[in-house]
């Protein structure tokens, strides 16, 4: 079975990749995230350059494994919300999706030798009406200045929504995890 390299040093895409029960390593790529979100057209492509430059820049230096990069952009309309980094800003962040609908675009790029595959997964989040006391108390609960939008929704975030469409919910965590499992065996990865 080939050797199987993440292209992140992301606690949640690590999470999930583990779940399958594969061995695999995990890497930073090199990659100016602000140099390409400054020249994104839209919120779905600017996830999918990034997936695909960070599998290509650690493929690169392990050309016979296969390498995952993955990305993932909060987006509300066309404005796109980072990682937060302080308290203040997550509480701003959930302030200005409170009662709004937006989309979590969450791209997989899998370099194995001269092959690429890249897919992106979109769900659409409703966050319900929240108040300056339920968005402190939320924040002092998860404290989420490392996820985009504020929110980790495989903890007490759950609770900030009133709606989720979404079509691979491990998607809203990190990675979308239905078609990676199907490009892995495509790959020759033994996945249950």
């Amino acid at each position: 079975m080939p050797r199987v390299v993440l292209a992140s040093t992301s606690p949640y895409r690590r999470e999930l990749l583990s779940r399958l029960g594969i061995q695999f390593a995990s890497m930073a790529p090199a990659v100016d995230e602000a140099e390409e979100q400054a020249q994104a057209a839209d919120p779905v492509a600017l996830a999918r350059t990034l997936a695909r430059r960070k599998a290509q820049a650690v493929a690169a230096h392990h050309p016979d494994a296969i390498v995952i990069g993955g990305d993932q952009v909060i987006a509300l309309g066309a404005e796109v919300l980072g990682k937060p980094g302080s308290i203040p800003a997550a509480e701003a962040q959930l302030a200005k999706l409170a009662g709004q609908e937006h989309a979590v675009i969450t791209a997989c790029a899998v370099a194995y030798g001269a092959q690429l595959e890249e897919f992106a997964d979109v769900a659409m989040l409703r966050m319900r009406a929240l108040d300056r006391q339920e968005i402190a108390r939320y924040v002092a609960l998860d404290n989420p200045i490392d996820c985009a939008g504020a929110y980790k929704i495989e903890r007490g975030g759950i609770a900030l929504f009133d709606r989720i469409t979404a079509g691979d919910l491990t998607a809203i965590t990190g990675m979308p995890m239905l078609r990676l499992c199907a490009v892995l065996r495509q790959f020759g990865v033994s996945v249950p």
